[in-house]
């Protein structure tokens, strides 16, 4: 929306982020959904935690994957400068610590994982804004 507003449309750039965040959210809303998968259960919800099951972290490895491919398309896109790609790492960085520190039973690791989302998002602001300076 704010691409929009900015430009009076829509471009690739704003796509291309647009998709990221979609597979961003498919991975924290999937680590979210883990918490809650017993209830979920009972009451016959059809969450992505309790679809993934055990393999969920191969598929957050995908998710968050593919949430990287296009961040970095958006920025390629967007002709952002130098320091938009290394800051990219990070992202990378923290994505790996989700995954390789969850355990899928444990609500607190689950929250714990989901919440520090908000700080990734900072991670990613930071790197578009590097990216623009450095331009």
């Amino acid at each position: 929306m704010g691409w929009a507003a900015a430009t009076g449309g829509l471009a690739p750039p704003a796509l291309l982020l647009y998709a990221a965040g979609f597979f961003w959210t498919l991975g924290y809303d999937t680590i979210y959904a883990h918490q809650d998968k017993a209830d979920d259960a009972l009451i016959g919800v059809r969450s992505t935690a309790r679809r993934l099951g055990a393999a969920t972290p191969r598929w957050l490895w995908a998710f968050y994957g593919v949430t990287l491919v296009l961040l970095a398309a958006a920025g390629w896109s967007a002709a952002l400068g130098p320091w938009f790609y290394p800051l990219l790492l990070p992202v990378a960085g923290h994505f790996a610590w989700q995954i390789r520190t969850l355990e899928l039973d444990d609500p607190r690791s689950c929250l714990r994982r989901f919440r520090s989302n908000r700080d990734l998002g900072l991670l990613v602001c930071l790197a578009i804004v590097a990216g623009r300076i450095g331009s």
